[in-house]
């Protein structure tokens, strides 16, 4: 599973898509683009997903280093996060049908790399190629629903998208498990990309096909050193975290964590420069002013730690502390990824519009609550724990999990002015996903940090388990902090009206979350 990734919105800092003349009904070439569109985004969702679970298996076979480890799904999420909004904006400058083929052909070339990599190095520069060009790929696919679908026929394209969500959810672990436990031809973990291939092909001939041409009226200019500065900040204080415990933490490490905060601040005077020149910034500065915006954030960017943490962790206990096959991991995982399904949609239909805010602050305690039982058991049974045993913190994490990760979007996004909705959407995503770069990254420091150098054999599966206890302290001490962020969102999230204005001019609020 993800880090929970969100399907981004259009661009930010550019116009929402405007929708061309309703279609005619008789016209069934814009079921056959949603179909396409809704397989690319299950793709990525599912190669997320699917990578944590074999990654023992990667492991073994390249001989892959615990910093390799991280990269494989650091490496992707960096690489998506830092290229979601140029995504956006090039799709809204040069057609999003145009960029869209360009990302599944792309993404489909990276999960082909991927398969056939001799060395954990190219493998690791294939997942960041692969990051890239799902980055060009995925912010298109509701750009194409919102030009393609009339306004009273959204709804219903965004509850199959919601369906999508549950479906990757499960499907993802349970098929990377099949896949890698199978060894197709004796390839072992490489069918878990080699399988991109023939649903990207089709994709991309289907899609040049059925998919209607839009663009946004005025889009905005690409900001190319903001994307500069967001990914040179970004690899600064993420690399030094994924390699410092493999290189006994050099001082060149601290140099590059603490010169990022520079980068960063250059990015801020650089994005105000901007504003004024050409009114084009990568990043709308004036959202922050709203408190529930700032608040909402930060929630994203910790939410994405504590994932990028937990998902990475979790996995290698399992199966290289527990000594589990992927199979047995990846079925153990149902139970949570169900629970988030069947929590999420609760929560948006009955519970946030009755009680607001306290639902999403009740996910996060129940997250908590969820580790801490975790804890226990993982103390109490040690090595003999069972599958079984598990399912009870996992049902009750699961369950926390949905309640935060459908409504929260809708809930920062509810004092954003109209006019910045798809700047604030797209800001919104882009930091979740380097919220789990940046969990990724802390791995090494949580878990592997942990666990003593040169172990015997004997001594390797407790020592795993001991780093898994004291990585999930750190992931409920996370929760913490976002359960009192959370006190800075709107109490009641702004009611929409489907089919409507809210619909056509608002942030897509029924938009689900895809990657986050």
């Amino acid at each position: 599973m993800s880090s929970s990734a969100a399907l981004p919105d259009p661009a930010p800092n550019s116009a929402l898509p405007t929708a061309p003349p309703s279609p005619d009904p008789a016209d069934r070439r814009r079921w056959f683009a949603l179909a396409i569109v809704m397989t690319a985004a299950f793709m990525d969702l599912v190669d997320v997903t699917i990578v944590n679970i074999a990654i023992p298996s990667i492991s073994n076979d390249l001989g892959a280093s615990v910093s390799v480890i991280q990269w494989i799904t650091a490496g992707y999420a960096l690489a998506f996060a830092a290229g979601l909004i140029t995504g956006g904006r090039l799709g809204d400058i040069y057609g999003r049908k145009r960029l869209f083929l360009i990302g599944i052909a792309g993404f489909t070339v990276a999960s082909a790399l991927c398969g056939l990599a001799p060395s954990p190095e190219i493998l690791v520069a294939a997942r960041i190629l692969q990051g890239a060009t799902a980055a060009l790929m995925v912010p298109q696919v509701l750009s194409i629903v919102h030009a393609t679908f009339p306004a009273h026929e959204r709804g219903k394209v965004f509850g199959l998208f919601g369906a999508i969500v549950g479906l990757g959810a499960v499907s993802g672990p349970l098929l990377g498990a099949l896949l890698t436990e199978w060894n197709l031809f004796g390839l072992e973990w490489r069918p878990i990309f080699l399988i991109n291939l023939p649903v990207g092909i089709a994709g991309l001939i289907l899609g040049a096909k059925f998919i209607t041409e839009s663009k946004a009226p005025k889009a905005m200019r690409l900001d190319l050193v903001g994307v500069g500065l967001v990914t040179l900040a970004m690899l600064m204080l993420i690399y030094p975290l994924t390699r410092g415990h493999e290189l006994d933490w050099p001082l060149w490490g601290y140099v590059s964590m603490v010169g990022s905060l520079f980068v960063f601040a250059l990015l801020v005077l650089h994005q105000r420069q901007k504003a004024i020149i050409d009114g084009s910034p990568l990043i709308e500065l004036s959202l922050f002013r709203v408190k529930s915006f700032a608040a909402g954030i930060a929630v994203q960017l910790t939410f994405g730690v504590a994932l990028g943490i937990f998902f990475l962790v979790w996995t290698l206990y399992m199966q290289m502390g527990l000594g589990w096959s992927a199979l047995r991991a990846g079925t153990t995982g149902i139970p949570f990824s169900v629970a988030v399904s069947v929590a999420a949609g609760i929560s948006v239909q009955k519970l946030v519009p009755r009680f607001g805010r306290k639902v999403l602050q009740a996910g996060a305690l129940l997250m908590v609550a969820g580790l801490l039982t975790y804890l226990w058991e993982a103390e109490h049974y040690g090595m003999a724990i069972t599958s079984l045993q598990m399912a009870v913190p996992l049902v009750v994490m699961g369950a926390g999990m949905g309640l935060i990760v459908a409504p929260l979007t809708d809930a920062v996004l509810s004092e954003v002015p109209k006019e910045h909705a798809g700047s604030a959407s797209g800001l919104i995503n882009t930091v979740q996903q380097m919220g789990t770069a940046l969990g990724l990254g802390l791995v090494s420091v949580v878990f592997f940090g942990a666990i003593g150098d040169r172990l015997a054999p004997q001594q390797l599966g407790p020592a795993f388990v001991d780093a898994f206890q004291q990585s999930l302290w750190w992931v409920a001490g996370v929760l913490a902090v976002i359960f009192l962020l959370m006190f800075a969102l709107p109490a009641r999230p702004r009611v929409h009206v489907e089919g409507g204005e809210a619909d056509d001019e608002g942030p897509l609020a029924k938009e689900p979350a895809l990657n986050g």
